[in-house]
Formats: C-alpha cells, sequence, structure tokens
C-alpha cells in the first residue's frame, strides 16, 4: 500500500486531514478546531509522505516528525499521524487501540472543559451558580475544570487583578473562537487573590464532594503567586492546577520553575497541552517538575507519541489528564482509542465536543448518548471508528476544498 495524496480541508473551524492510498483505503485526522489557519502546514508535509506505505506509520512519521515543533507546527504532525493510525487500523481489520498493544479498560472517563455556561458575571457567586448548572448536564461529569485567574477573563473584569496590563482578544471567528493578542503575566494583587479564593470556595461550595474540580489558571502566573495560590486551595481538594506557569502557546517548559511549586504543596499542579515531543516532557519527569501532565494528541506529535510519553510518567509517578477541549469528534475519537491503552495513571481526558454542532450531523460511528456518567465505552470498528457521511458533509466544504471527498 503507498501514500497518493494527503488534502486537508477546513470543516467548521477544524483543519481535517484525509490521507488516500493506492488500494482505496483512506485515513482522517484533525487538528484543533482553533486552528483554521493550520492547512498550509498540513500540506507542507506533502512531499514528504507520498508514496510511503501509511500502515509504516512510525517509519513515515521519523520523515516528518522532525520538522515539526510546538504549537502550531505540531498540530499538523500529529493530524497526519492520526490519519496514518486510522488507515492502519482499516487495513488490518481492527481498531486502532489493538494496534498500540490492546485495551486495558472497555470505558474511558472524561472530564468537562468544554461544555460551558456563559459566565453571568464575575462574582464568587456567579461561578457557583456556573457550577450548578454544568451538574445539570446529561453526560453526569464526575470532573469539572473552570478557568481562573489568567485564563479567562477574570484578570480582565476584576478591577485592579494584578499588577499588569490586561490585554484584549481577537476574534478569529463567528463560532466564538479567538486568541489573545498578547498574554496576562504579572504579580496578582492582595484583591485580587482574595477574589479568586473566594471564587474557588464559591465553586466548591455547589460540587460538594460528589464532583471533582480541577482549575486552569494560567500561564503567567509568577512562582510566589502559584505557591501561594497552590497552599491556600490545599483544604480544597482541588484535584489540579493547570498550566499556572506555562501553557497554551507558550514555546518552551521551564520546569525548574514548577520545581519551585511542586514539592511545597499537597494540591497537585498539571502542565502540558502546548508540549511537543516525549523529549521536551523529560525535564518535567525526572525534575519531579509536576504532579499531572495535559498532553494532546492533536498538538504532541500523534497518537503513538503520547502513549510512549504517558508511560514515560508512569514510570515517574506522574499521571495522566489529556488536553482536548478542541478536538473535535475526529480527536474525540483518537482520544477514546489511546485512553483505552494507557496505564494505571490515567485519569480522565478533556472531552471535545462538535463545534459548530452540525458537526454531529456529518458523521458516523460515534455511540449515541456519546457520554455515559463521566464515561464513554470504547467501540470496536476498524481504523478511528469515525467516518464522514460524504453527501452531508460536502455541504459545509469551503469552495477551495470541493475536492476534498474525490
Amino acid at each position: 500500500m503507498k501514500i497518493t495524496d494527503l488534502k486537508c480541508a477546513i470543516i467548521g473551524q477544524n483543519p481535517v486531514v484525509r490521507i488516500v492510498t493506492d488500494e482505496g483505503i483512506d485515513g482522517i485526522g484533525a487538528a484543533e478546531g482553533s486552528k483554521p489557519y493550520l492547512k498550509p502546514m498540513v500540506m507542507f508535509y506533502k512531499d514528504s509522505i507520498i508514496g510511503k506505505d501509511p500502515t509504516d506509520v512510525e517509519r513515515v512519521m521519523l520523515g516528518i516528525r522532525k520538522m515539526g515543533a510546538f504549537k502550531p507546527w505540531g498540530a499538523a504532525v500529529s493530524a497526519i499521524e492520526m490519519a496514518l493510525w486510522d488507515i492502519a487500523g482499516k487495513s488490518a481489520g481492527v481498531p486502532v487501540y489493538k494496534l498500540l498493544g490492546g485495551k486495558v479498560r472497555d470505558k474511558v472517563r472524561v472530564y468537562n472543559g468544554s461544555k460551558r455556561v456563559k459566565m453571568t458575571g464575575n462574582k464568587p457567586e456567579d461561578y457557583a451558580e456556573n457550577m450548578k448548572k454544568m451538574l445539570e448536564f446529561p453526560e453526569k461529569f464526575s470532573i469539572i475544570k473552570q478557568g481562573i485567574a489568567f485564563h479567562g477573563d477574570m484578570a480582565k473584569d476584576f478591577p485592579d487583578y494584578y499588577y499588569g496590563n490586561p490585554t484584549t482578544a481577537t476574534q478569529v471567528s463567528d463560532d466564538g473562537f479567538s486568541i489573545r493578542d498578547g498574554s496576562y503575566r504579572g504579580l496578582i494583587t492582595e484583591r485580587g487573590f482574595n477574589h479568586t479564593i473566594e471564587c474557588i470556595e464559591a465553586m466548591k461550595d455547589a460540587l460538594g464532594d460528589k464532583v471533582g474540580l480541577a482549575l486552569d489558571v494560567g500561564p503567567g502566573v509568577t512562582v510566589p503567586d502559584a505557591l501561594k495560590l497552590a497552599k491556600a486551595v490545599e483544604h480544597m481538594n482541588i484535584l489540579w492546577l493547570e498550566d499556572m506557569i506555562t501553557g497554551d502557546y507558550t514555546p518552551y517548559v521551564l520546569a525548574d520553575l514548577y520545581s519551585q511549586v511542586t514539592p511545597y504543596t499537597t494540591t497537585p499542579i498539571h502542565t502540558g497541552e502546548q508540549i511537543y515531543l516525549r523529549q521536551n516532557f523529560k525535564d518535567l519527569f525526572e525534575k519531579k517538575a509536576v504532579n499531572v501532565i495535559g498532553p494532546d494528541p492533536a498538538d504532541v506529535g500523534g497518537i503513538a507519541e503520547m502513549k510512549w510519553i504517558a508511560e514515560y510518567a508512569d514510570l515517574h509517578g506522574i499521571l495522566m489528564a489529556p488536553h482536548g477541549t478542541l478536538d473535535g469528534l475526529i480527536g474525540l475519537a483518537a482520544h477514546v482509542h489511546l485512553g483505552a491503552t494507557l496505564p494505571q495513571n490515567y485519569i480522565a481526558f478533556e472531552y471535545p465536543t462538535g463545534n459548530p454542532e452540525w458537526w454531529y450531523e456529518i458523521v458516523d460511528g460515534l455511540p449515541n448518548p456519546i457520554v455515559k456518567d463521566s464515561y464513554i465505552e470504547v467501540w470496536d470498528s476498524p481504523g478511528l471508528g469515525i467516518t464522514f457521511k460524504r453527501d452531508l458533509a460536502e455541504k459545509y466544504l469551503r469552495e477551495e476544498d470541493k475536492g476534498f471527498f474525490d
């Protein structure tokens, strides 16, 4: 079997990859919905994979992995890798998880970091009300993650939150996806810190002890504030504090800074969504700089890359809570197959949704409902197990992508 073509289309906001072979088997992969600009980066790798056997996934990846990088280039590499595994599974007539060593669990836990209820304000009671509404979701999530401090609008909307200049958001689509034209970073004021603690306490009171609370905090928090926050919430049993110092679109790791926080608190410290390749997790693991990591299969280098990272993390007693909020439904399939095979350090992956809503109409293969009591049953169809309903999906292709399914 040989690869004959590599295609990329922006469907909704997700860059979707399709690899075509000379035996009529194709494979699909996808990047985060926040990256509609990624198509040229995907196509950069076309000449490097044409003519190769897609079922030799690692051999193909050896040729392109070295040309990736932290976001966004790693996303292009990752989407191609997903599509290769999809072909390999279809060719062998087995689900992808079988090719990764087989499943160790029949269902995988997910947490809610993507299904949102619009905040009505920035007071503690607003955060509490937001949690109560999320408890009503039919998925019955056992873990809910909420943004605080520099992750979200708290630093911008609360007066004098920190000693710095709040940045504005630049809208990049009609679907609500945005990127900041800078980043928050600086020392949090006393009143800003007290407000943060009051909001966390309100959320915990709303959730009780039956649903876990994780907090997305940065990036941009200073080491003193990170340690102060971690110690201040120790009595609340927060599941983890995520990306306080580094995070999304910070192309570095800074394990030494995390090492000034993690050993001195019982609150679990989490990072990793921005990191590309296993080599860039090495310092975090060997310096015991974090307790939990959250690599994203749509950014880290793909499915196999993330499994290697999970095994390496397990050797160092570090837990896995993979990032995935914007990975879409193809990314969801990759998460399910991967999650089925991960070692016992796995907690849950961040549940991605279809956005826009019509994504659920244009694909086959997902269970209905997808999530029951915070778990997804692992399915057994070949490859990733998700396919397009071509006649419906073609309606949503942009003019320049009309030949995507040909």
